[in-house]
């Protein structure tokens, strides 16, 4: 990778949401700083550190409905078939669960996995144990989106971490989502969870790094040539 790009991709605007929490940061180096000279140089680093978390990139979004593109930046943490939450009412039966683990480090806006038209939004308040686990899907603090499809339904969740405290998400049941489209963020550490019927092929394996709004996670129908890509 190029200078160039290394800077492109590290230097990116940071999200509305994450101002309150950089002058926070700030203020809390300041004051730090009148006590003790070293502290505010300590505060600054993490200053630096919170505009980073909340730091919001242009992505490159493959076009094509066929595709499932990953909702969040992370670590691919399940790839398997579970029954999905009941409040998504998406049935009993088992759909492919492919999950996407972000760290303290990894950019946390969530992006929409495909395009179409959400038929719900589901807030569960829960605890806030290790996002990794699979007992996460069950215990933590989550909020579920099920779209509508051209392939049917799917579940989107957003699963609160072991640091998290708050998820937010800015979109509204009968609303259309573009893929790659932001649609909420969840502080400080967290999951993704994505609920796929039987028919979608994953493209991703175990530990693998996941982008989001660019890496394929899962295909529908049969492997076809290049897609055209949209910045979003």
């Amino acid at each position: 990778m190029s200078l160039f790009n290394t800077v492109r991709n590290t230097i990116v605007p940071v999200h509305k949401e994450g101002y309150p929490f950089i002058a926070a940061f700030f203020v809390a180096s300041l004051v730090l700083g009148w006590i003790f000279k070293p502290l505010f140089w300590i505060g600054l680093i993490l200053t630096l550190w919170c505009a980073y978390f909340f730091r919001d990139p242009e992505r490159m979004t493959p076009q094509d409905d066929d595709l499932v593109i990953s909702p969040a930046d992370g670590k691919v943490s399940s790839v398997q078939m579970v029954v999905p939450p009941a409040e998504l009412s998406l049935g009993s039966e088992p759909m492919l669960r492919i999950s996407v683990f972000m760290n303290v480090f990894n950019c946390h806006v969530n992006r929409s996995p495909v395009r179409g038209r959400i038929v719900s939004v589901n807030y569960r308040s829960g605890g806030f144990v290790n996002a990794e686990l699979d007992k996460a899907s069950e215990d933590n603090e989550r909020n579920g989106l099920v779209i509508e499809t051209k392939h049917g339904q799917i579940g989107v969740v957003q699963i609160a971490g072991l640091v998290a405290r708050r998820i937010l998400c800015w979109a509204n049941q009968n609303e259309p989502l573009d893929a790659g489209e932001r649609f909420g963020l969840i502080r400080f550490g967290s999951r993704l969870d994505v609920f796929l019927p039987a028919s979608a092929a994953p493209r991703v394996t175990l530990g693998q790094t996941a982008i989001a709004g660019e890496t394929v996670l899962a295909e529908f129908g049969a492997v076809k040539g290049p897609v055209v890509s949209r910045r979003s």
